[in-house]
This record gives C-alpha cells, sequence and structure tokens, in this order.
C-alpha cells in the first residue's frame, strides 16, 4: 500500500493497527495497555516460537504469526512494538521500518549508541515514526517533580542520587540466557534493571557533564556487572551518585533525590515521600504521601502495572494519525545509552569519562 493511501485508510478508521514483536513477559503489558485505547487497534503477534505467539494471540484474540516476513507483509499492521532481547532491536527494528512500520521499541533501544543511530537513520530514511519506551516519565509523581523544576522551584539544583538496589536469583538470568551477556543485554544492572532510573536523571536534572565509576560482579556467575556505583557531575553545575545492583536481597524501591537551594524532593518508587521547599506553595502539605511498601521491580521483574504502556502506545498513534511526532523519539532514546556507554568506558578505564 503506497504512504498516500495509507495515510487515508488511517484517517477513515482514527485507529492504528498496531503488531507485537516477541510474545514474552512485556508483551502481555503491551496488549493489556492497547486494550482501551480508541486510536489503537492491536491484530497480532509475531515470535518465532510458534506456541507463545498462539498462547499470546489467544489470550488476547487477534492473529498469531511465526514467520516474520509475513507478519511485517500484512498491511492493516502500521506499528509495531518490539520486547525482545536488547541485541536484536536494531536487525529487527530496521526490517520493520523497511517494511513502512512505526515502531514502539522497549529499552534500551539498542546495546551501543552506534546502533542507535542505525535504527534512526532507518527511520528517517523510510519515513516512519520511531518511539522509545520510558514510561516512568509519565507517572503522576514524575511529572510533578518535573513541574517543580521546570518552574525554578529548586533554586539552584546542588545534588540527585539514584538507588536501585534490587535483587534478582540465579533463574532471573538462568532461564533467559541472554540475560547478563555483553553481546545481547549490552552489560548487567546499569543498562538492564535501572535504564529507566538513567532515563529520569537526565529528564529531571540535564545531561552529564563527567562520569566516574566502579562496577563488580558480585553475586551473579554472568560476564557483566551485578553492582555499579557512579559519581556525576552534570552540566548544570550539579552533582550526583548512582548506586544499582541486582544483588540486594530481598529488593527495595527505587529512590531518587534531587536536592537545590530551595528545596528537595524524594521518590520512593512512584511515590513523593517528601517534598520540601523553602518557598511553600498551596497544595505542598499533601503532596507527600507516606510509603506504601510496594517495592515494585525490586524483586519481582513483572511488577508493572497493567496499563503502563498506554501514555507511549496513545502517543504514536496519535502521531501517526495526525502527521505529528512522538513525545520521546529515538535520539531520546539513545540519550540514555550514550549516558551509560560513558559510565561503563568510565568503570572499566578507570578514568573520568567527560561527555561533549
Amino acid at each position: 500500500m503506497s504512504l498516500p493511501l495509507q495515510k487515508e485508510v488511517l484517517n477513515m478508521t482514527k485507529k492504528v493497527g498496531f503488531g507485537i514483536i516477541g510474545a514474552g513477559a512485556i508483551s502481555a503489558f503491551h496488549a493489556s495497555s492497547m486494550a482501551n485505547l480508541e486510536n489503537v487497534k492491536l491484530l497480532g503477534f509475531y515470535d518465532p516460537v510458534k506456541a507463545a505467539a498462539e498462547k499470546r494471540a489467544a489470550e488476547f484474540n487477534c492473529k498469531a504469526y511465526d514467520d516474520f516476513e509475513a507478519f511485517l507483509a500484512d498491511q492493516e499492521i502500521q506499528a509495531v512494538t518490539i520486547g525482545i532481547p536488547t541485541g536484536l532491536h536494531g536487525k529487527v527494528a530496521i526490517q520493520a521500518a523497511n517494511a513502512g512500520k512505526h515502531i514502539l521499541c522497549e529499552k534500551p533501544l539498542e546495546i551501543t549508541p552506534g546502533r542507535c543511530d542505525e535504527i534512526i537513520q532507518a527511520c528517517e530514511e523510510n519515513h516512519v515514526l520511531l518511539a522509545t519506551v520510558f514510561q516512568s516519565r509519565f507517572t503522576e509523581s514524575v511529572q510533578k517533580v518535573k513541574d517543580a523544576a521546570d518552574a525554578g522551584r529548586f533554586g539552584k539544583m546542588i545534588l540527585s542520587s539514584a538507588q536501585v538496589r534490587w535483587y534478582r536469583d540465579a533463574d532471573y538470568y538462568g532461564k533467559s540466557p541472554w540475560r547478563g551477556t555483553w553481546k545481547m543485554d549490552g552489560g548487567g544492572v546499569l543498562i538492564n534493571q535501572s535504564i529507566h532510573t538513567v532515563d529520569l536523571l537526565l529528564y529531571l536534572n540535564g545531561d552529564p557533564a563527567e562520569v566516574s565509576a566502579f562496577a563488580g560482579t558480585l553475586t551473579h556467575d554472568i560476564e557483566v556487572e551485578d553492582t555499579l556505583c557512579a559519581a556525576v557531575r552534570y552540566k548544570n553545575g550539579s552533582m550526583g551518585t548512582i548506586e544499582v545492583s541486582s544483588s540486594c536481597a530481598p529488593g527495595f524501591p527505587r529512590r531518587l533525590e534531587f536536592s537545590g537551594s530551595k528545596g528537595s524532593v524524594t521518590i520512593e518508587e512512584d511515590q513523593i515521600v517528601r517534598w520540601s521547599f523553602t518557598e511553600p506553595q498551596p497544595g505542598d502539605e499533601s503532596v507527600a504521601t507516606r510509603f506504601d511498601g510496594n517495592a515494585g521491580g525490586g524483586s519481582n521483574p513483572t511488577n508493572i502495572r497493567p496499563d503502563s504502556h498506554s501514555v507511549q502506545i496513545k502517543d504514536l498513534a496519535d502521531a501517526i494519525l495526525n502527521g505529528g511526532t512522538p513525545i520521546l523519539d529515538g535520539v531520546e532514546g539513545k540519550r540514555a545509552v550514550s549516558f551509560i556507554h560513558g559510565i561503563y568506558e568510565a568503570a572499566r578505564t578507570g578514568k573520568t569519562v567527560v561527555f561533549h
């Protein structure tokens, strides 16, 4: 179908046909997030394991594909979500772009900045949209902090810290051998479990200027790090630390703290537990709540809200239908991967890495 005709069909139906690439655990969250969206219709799952595709398709009443070329040839599928091992994102995304499919890719976009660039270029050349999944940006707590930062309520930002003290047992890596490898995972706890947190640091505090880091594999039989600590100086002059591990039993909530010359905020998982400013505003007293104890992904990698991806799926569909661009495009996806690669380089060399 030609692009003008495809656009005409989209405008008539006001729904974008989506296909899901990969029938693993995350695919159920993608599908559930589509269920109540008026501008989206889920049409099928692709997985090379036929039984896996058929199982998901039966759950969500759509087609199953174990032939990728047949999946891409389905003209009703106008956009795809990608939820497969990270080291395969580039190959699959480029094939999808070449087939004229718009793309929502799970984090990380790819395992290196260069491979992110290849995806971005393929999408640009084929005139298709590319969005990267970072659903944590769209929680109410993060949006409140972002609004406060944009309004200057922190004054001069002084310190930021991020802690991801999670726990993953041996089965987590054993059942999915691609995890914990450089080739397919791109690294360990930093790029896999902690990339959402890294993205929030960039989103709320801006780009890094330089970083130093230590990394180690302390408890798991894997080739990549299960623990890492970094010290960062940001381009806005503030400083901060990043502490991440998949070895901290029993697993704890993600914690983010931001402190400025006029105020400080602490987020545990998706809840604001401290909200304190030297220049109070109406409603401030009701923002912070007592933490409810939900450790999020601390000990359970599938502890995700069923509709957690709805905002970004709807956003991509709106952009397709109305000729816009996604809130979180491929360049934003590459941004987090580039920061992480700088941290890895600092840990590997023992030298401070300067970002340009």
